[in-house]
């Protein structure tokens, strides 16, 4: 990997945050904002996630931490969840017809849909904390 240097002006707050950050993790400031970048300029195998998506989770870097937050603790609601659960226990008693398909083919894109938001979410998060979020609980 080839190094690049550039040179950065930040604002005070970002550089504090950014030294307590390291001092938590007991890294060097450097290896803590190349981390950091790299994390919230996603290496995201954008292959992998449907193309609908792609630029929501990039763009998800510049929300808020409270909208981060709303997105971490979002489901599918209750009505989706349980359809959803139906279709597939449906399934595996018959085939289910072509509208149930379909529609549990949207309901299993919704799940991802939301899951990959929430992963992203949660990553974020714990990147601007200095902390892993989910090692906690």
């Amino acid at each position: 990997m080839t190094l690049q240097t550039v040179t950065l002006h930040l604002p005070e707050t970002t550089m504090r945050r950014a030294r307590q950050s390291a001092n938590i993790l007991q890294r060097p400031l450097e290896d803590v904002l190349v981390n950091m970048l790299a994390a919230t300029l996603p290496d995201l195998d954008l292959e992998e996630v449907p193309p609908e998506m792609q630029a929501e989770l990039l763009h998800m870097t510049w929300l808020t931490d409270n909208e981060l937050w709303t997105i971490a603790r979002s489901t599918m609601t209750g009505k989706q969840k349980e359809r959803l659960r139906y279709l597939a226990d449906l399934q595996a008693q018959r085939p289910l017809t072509p509208d149930e398909l379909e529609t549990l083919d949207a309901l299993r894109r919704e799940y991802g849909r939301v899951t990959l938001r929430k992963a992203r979410a949660y990553a974020l998060l714990s990147l601007r904390g200095g902390k892993p979020l989910l090692a906690e609980n």
